[in-house]
């Protein structure tokens, strides 16, 4: 794939198709030293689901346990969804070396730290960015200290061990959040996107633009502006940021976090500043606080309305100044004034524009770049703002056709769409104008659709055979079947049909491990983290201890351990049913040569 253009081709991408082909030798091995003999390597994906810190710890605890089992060297692709991705993501940057990966994650909560001063910093240099949206606070300042890392390598680091095929194919989902009544109309698969160590972009269109490049300004296929490539810490925000509670997230944002804002604020106060500039670091918690306060209220009150920034921001300070009179501060001043006060001034000028206090440039430019910040992240809250990327489909004509899914059905030029997914297709060009006209896309998590990554590793073109299936959900843990059954009947994939009366009656008292087999299509291993083998009685206590939005600050060392040794027992408990699939498949689709297993005790 040319780095510099974007790909439309059918099949997999050459790279990931060589990548893949090099893990085959190392699958072999492994399945030999489970003593199953095989002349040819069955495609086994492992899946984890979403669940925020839960799902983190957990799908290391599983990572943890299947390599210690020898099961993971015969896993061709891992495939995760919010969670899980940042698990798997800490995988590769750790070379695969899972009891040092454990060892740091529990040295990390251990010791309770976070980078606030880094994290701020970051954040700040993010908004500085054309596309900074509320994404970019979220993975610096939420993400990060969740799961107390801040990595700043990237997705391209990935490469040497994936392409030597040492470690299975990475996989992270997530979804077009515009493209969400396509999903809710007919669950149109052009939703889902996907991000690799090589490329980013649509599987079901077959578009993709080289990692490298993902975020760069392209149009008609062609790279415009490079941009540097995003970090994992921006990506482990996108890809887990199921914000569909406002609730919880307004909680999240500014109540558990606004405090981080007054922390930054004690950093600056060595600088030499004055009136308006003093006051607004001095108060800098405030900031935070009111501004997420009023702006959410703010779109919660106006849905389907579009006003400019500047009109928002109007509507934001006659807010401020309706509210009743705050207490007063040192100055003996209402202690918000100053923020009325700025926000008069935003909308008269620009920042960069306005009358600033003589003094050192270089302090003068760090406090403007905070402001800035302030000022953006408001603006995004305004809005609802997440995800923000340019757009590498915008005005692409294509001289070929692409369907990755059955029914996305070629359309004549002068077809009109019977469907969204054919909508969403392509006729010698991207001619919906949803995907060619947008100038940015926006990303989201992708357990707003489904809480599993299936839809990437069902395509054809993959020839997946096994899937491993692990469930972190706090609820029921067969929802993600459901939808996906779903998903699949209604674009006719080939996947395992359950009956909704079975699945009601599994989820009143899940066991460690169903098997799912249909005529065709792969066989589906689910494992739900919260069962009967392994919690007993208990699975609503564990759930209760595990809930999806505490803050990490609540695990504790020992809470830690204990999800680990149960996501460790569930992979371990299974070892036989897991083998003994695994022997199956691998004669099931070689029957020539088939599988031979010398003993599965």
């Amino acid at each position: 794939m040319g780095s510099s253009e974007v790909s439309v081709i059918p099949g997999l991408q050459k790279e990931e198709k060589a990548a893949v082909e090099r893990r085959r030798l190392h699958v072999l091995k492994a399945l030999k030293k489970l003593r199953i003999e095989a002349d040819e390597a069955p495609v086994v994906a492992v899946l984890g689901s979403g669940g925020g810190l839960r799902a983190h710890i957990a799908c290391l605890g599983v990572l943890s346990e299947m390599k210690e089992q020898g099961l993971l060297d015969a896993v061709t692709y891992l495939a995760g969804v919010s969670g899980s991705t940042w698990a798997i993501s800490s995988l590769y940057t750790n070379d695969g070396d899972m009891e040092a990966l454990e060892a740091d994650l529990k040295h990390r909560f251990t010791r309770q730290e976070w980078d606030l001063a880094k994290s701020l910093q970051k954040t700040i240099q993010a908004a500085r960015s054309e596309n900074y949206s509320l994404t970019d606070f979220w993975a610096y300042m939420v993400i990060s200290k969740q799961t107390r890392e801040l990595p700043e390598s990237h997705l391209s680091n990935m490469k040497k061990p994936v392409e030597e095929g040492t470690l299975p194919y990475p996989i992270f989902a997530a979804i077009d959040n515009d493209l969400q009544p396509s999903w809710q109309e007919a669950r149109a698969p052009e939703t889902w996107f996907e991000f690799t160590p090589h490329h980013a972009g649509f599987p079901a269109l077959g578009a993709f633009v080289s990692i490298t490049h993902f975020g760069s300004k392209f149009k008609k296929g062609r790279l415009v502006r490079t941009h540097p490539e995003r970090d994992l810490t921006f990506l482990r925000g996108l890809w887990g940021s199921a914000l569909g509670n406002t609730e919880v997230i307004r909680e999240y944002i500014f109540d558990k976090h606004s405090s981080c804002f007054y922390s930054f604020a004690d950093q600056l106060r060595n600088l030499t500043l004055k009136g308006l500039w003093r006051r607004a670091v001095a108060n800098a918690k405030s900031i935070g606080h009111l501004l997420f306060a009023r702006l959410l209220r703010l779109q919660e009150s106006s849905q389907g309305e579009h006003p400019p920034p500047e009109a928002r921001l109007l509507r934001l300070q006659e807010s401020s100044q309706g509210e009743h009179p705050p207490p007063e501060d040192e100055g003996g001043e209402p202690e918000h004034t100053w923020l009325t006060e700025m926000l008069e001034n935003w909308t008269r000028t620009s920042l960069e524009k306005q009358e600033q206090p003589h003094e050192d440039p270089e302090r003068k430019g760090s406090l403007s770049n905070f402001m800035d910040f302030v000022k953006k992240t408001g603006i995004c809250a305004s809005k609802w703002e997440w995800g923000t990327t340019h757009n590498f489909l915008y005005k692409h004509k294509m001289g070929s056709h692409y369907v990755a899914q059955t029914d996305l059905e070629l359309l004549g030029s002068s077809d009109p769409p019977t469907s969204a997914s054919q909508s969403a297709g392509i006729t010698g060009g991207i001619r919906d104008k949803i995907m060619s006209s947008r100038k940015h896309l926006h990303l989201v998590d992708a357990g707003l659709a489904i809480n599993t990554p299936f839809p990437l590793v069902l395509p054809p073109t993959r020839e997946v055979h096994l899937i491993l299936s692990f469930d972190f959900s706090a609820g029921d843990p067969f929802e993600t079947i459901r939808a996906t059954t779903d998903y699949c009947r209604r674009h006719k994939i080939p996947f395992p049909q359950v009956e909704e009366a079975e699945l009601d009656l599994w989820s009143k008292a899940p066991a460690s491990c169903y098997i799912l087999k249909g005529e065709t299509g792969p066989v589906v291993m689910h494992f739900p983290l919260f069962n009967i083998d392994a919690c007993g009685g208990d699975i609503e206590a564990w759930s209760d201890t595990y809930d999806t939005f505490k803050l990490a600050d609540t695990y504790t060392l020992d809470v830690v351990v204990l999800l680990l040794a149960l996501a460790k027992k569930n992979v371990r408990e299974n070892k036989k049913k897991i083998l003994r699939e695994l022997m199956n498949v691998a004669g099931l689709y070689y029957p020539k040569d088939s599988a031979r297993s010398c003993c599965l005790a």
